[in-house]
């Protein structure tokens, strides 16, 4: 096998993380309670799952901010239209005047940011008065069993890579989004986990996708070479068919999600 699929940034994320980004993307719009009309932002919109999930909304009006051009581009092409629009962009310096949406969301981007209280900050100051601004992240500490199985059988071959373990990334563990929220300003603050299956047809389904250089995995496993990655793929099928045929195997996922309203308002969240 080639030290990387030949694929774009795009088709490999859409491969990796984004077809259970959209699984989890319709879980994140109704935790945020978003109605039909709201004007939305999707913050780190990547290929456009969670715009996808709004946009199934009637009357919503989608605008999508990423800092990858592919990302952005792949976005435009499946979603855009009169509803929706997509635009390459700084998450931490939003080019959008004070209040202009109903509902700011992130979904799964907040934690890959070098500076998430920034971040968060923009997302606020963009978000109208009583308005909503919500997030979710993997709970990469015990709950995306997909990176867990992972980092578990990477570190075990090479355990001086134990710092690159995504169970270290900030804002992934119970109540760190709330207390964030919290601390800034936000009101009526309710954190919540979103818990999806991650259905694999086969192990090459779930290997293949590492082999495109997404994220700290597939950076990792692209830095490999060719024995090292037979190594670690041969360790992680023991891992998942434990000595079964190969074959379908079902992995659970967990996120963080958290919600507070931009005001004193602590009511808007409960009469919906």
């Amino acid at each position: 096998m080639g030290r990387r699929a030949i694929c774009s940034d795009s088709d490999g994320y859409e491969l990796f993380m984004g077809r259970w980004s959209r699984r989890l993307a319709p879980l994140l719009v109704r935790f945020a309670a978003v109605n039909e009309a709201n004007a939305v932002l999707d913050v780190g919109c990547g290929t456009g799952a969670l715009s996808v999930a709004v946009a199934a909304i009637p009357f919503t009006r989608v605008t999508g901010v990423d800092a990858s051009v592919a990302y952005v581009s792949h976005a435009e092409q499946e979603l855009g239209g009169t509803r929706t629009r997509f635009e390459v962009g700084d998450a931490t310096a939003l080019q959008f005047g004070d209040a202009t949406f109903d509902r700011t969301l992130s979904l799964l981007m907040l934690n890959h940011l070098p500076d998430p209280t920034t971040g968060l900050r923009e997302m606020i100051r963009v978000t109208r008065p009583n308005g909503i601004v919500a997030a979710a992240v993997w709970d990469y500490g015990h709950g995306m069993e997909m990176l867990n199985i992972f980092w578990d059988e990477a570190v075990a071959l090479d355990p001086t890579i134990g710092a690159r373990d995504q169970r270290q990334m900030p804002l992934s563990r119970s109540g760190e989004l709330s207390a964030l929220w919290q601390a800034h300003g936000l009101q009526n603050v309710e954190e919540q986990p979103l818990t999806i299956d991650l259905h694999f047809a086969s192990f090459g389904d779930f290997w293949q996708p590492f082999l495109f250089g997404q994220r700290p995995a597939g950076v990792h496993v692209s830095s490999l070479s060719e024995r090292a990655r037979r190594a670690l793929a041969s360790r992680l099928r023991d891992r998942l068919l434990n000595g079964r045929p190969d074959g379908g195997f079902t992995l659970r996922a967990r996120a963080w999600a958290v919600r507070g309203v931009v005001s004193g308002r602590s009511d808007l969240l409960e009469s919906q």
